[in-house]
């Protein structure tokens, strides 16, 4: 009985140990729609971001849909209905996914509210935003 009870502490033990370091590591989603943009943007396209933050390394992975060809995507800082200023560039060129770095207080601060911020995506209908999603975290 002893050592069912440590083997059940040791489970418990490493699945704690597991969810801390996928929370850690966890990922942020944005669900890109054209009427969260601000001003509207395309009213038939879709998409989702993938944002992973590890220390000044922010990766992101874009799928869009019924879209003219992006041109630029990028994190801003603004909530729900706040046109707000770009704070991650995803790069100079577009890339549906890829990896940057920031200042360690600011991809801090985007892991802390993350829906204080948002990912949207531009393309030439569209210069201002084509699709935008507030970031969420899924943990």
């Amino acid at each position: 009985m002893r050592y069912v009870g440590l083997a059940v502490l040791a489970t418990l033990a490493l699945a704690t140990g597991a969810a801390a370091a996928s929370r850690k590591g966890g990922s942020l989603h944005a669900t890109l729609v054209g009427k969260a943009e601000t001003p509207k943007g395309d009213p038939d396209g879709l998409g989702t971001a993938e944002v992973k933050i590890a220390g000044r390394r922010v990766c992101w992975e874009i799928k869009v849909s019924k879209v003219q060809t992006i041109v630029a995507a990028h994190i801003h800082k603004g909530k729900p209905g706040v046109e707000g200023p770009v704070v991650v560039p995803f790069g100079k060129v577009y890339r549906s996914k890829g990896c940057t770095t920031t200042t360690a207080a600011l991809a801090a601060a985007i892991r802390r509210t993350p829906s204080a911020y948002y990912v949207n995506v531009h393309n030439a209908k569209y210069p201002a935003g084509a699709l935008r999603g507030q970031l969420r975290s899924d943990d």
